[in-house]
């Protein structure tokens, strides 16, 4: 099945058994999913995708079709997980034009790790203004105390007009 390439990447939600959230991934890799009966699609997309024999909704929200012991509500660090926390915009200038970087809240140079509590989004401009010195040295503020996320808010930033049906599931308004 081959379609433009951004439809693929669209998020899907991921619910075990029991509908509980697990994580988000591209349509692309549900479909495998799908086409390998390890889901079944619970809401889709209005959107479809074809092959010469197959037409299939763009699913949005899969679940499981075995139960799979998973008790981790962390977030992992990454990158990409910073910027959705702080929204893709710079925590010292609210800036949204990138390129944003990663800025450590103390610096790595003076015992700064890479850890949620220390890592914020900068856009180039702040960070290299900030250099080796600490938001209160730099005599600029941040604009909200970094802190690890919470999956369920996590996901909850991933809703927007098209994940509307995810809401129920994130524990945003009720079935």
């Amino acid at each position: 099945m081959i379609n433009n390439g951004s439809i693929l990447n669209r998020s899907v939600l991921v619910l075990n058994t029991n509908y509980a959230p697990m994580d988000i991934c591209t349509a692309r890799r549900a479909i495998c999913l799908f086409f390998n009966e390890k889901v079944e699609i619970l809401e889709s997309y209005n959107d479809s995708i074809h092959s010469p024999s197959t037409k299939l909704s763009l699913p949005s929200i899969i679940k499981l079709r075995n139960f799979v012991k998973y008790h981790k509500l962390d977030v992992i660090l990454t990158r990409r997980n910073v910027l959705v926390r702080d929204n893709h915009q710079c925590q010292y200038c609210d800036s949204r034009k990138g390129p944003l970087t990663m800025d450590h809240v103390m610096p790595k140079n003076r015992g700064g790790e890479d850890t949620w509590e220390n890592l914020v989004v900068a856009c180039q401009k702040c960070n290299r203004k900030k250099g080796s010195r600490t938001p209160d040295e730099a005599k600029m503020p941040l604009n909200k105390k970094p802190l690890k996320p919470n999956k369920i808010h996590y996901f909850q930033k991933f809703i927007h007009d098209q994940q509307s049906a995810w809401r129920p599931y994130l524990f945003m308004e009720s079935f």
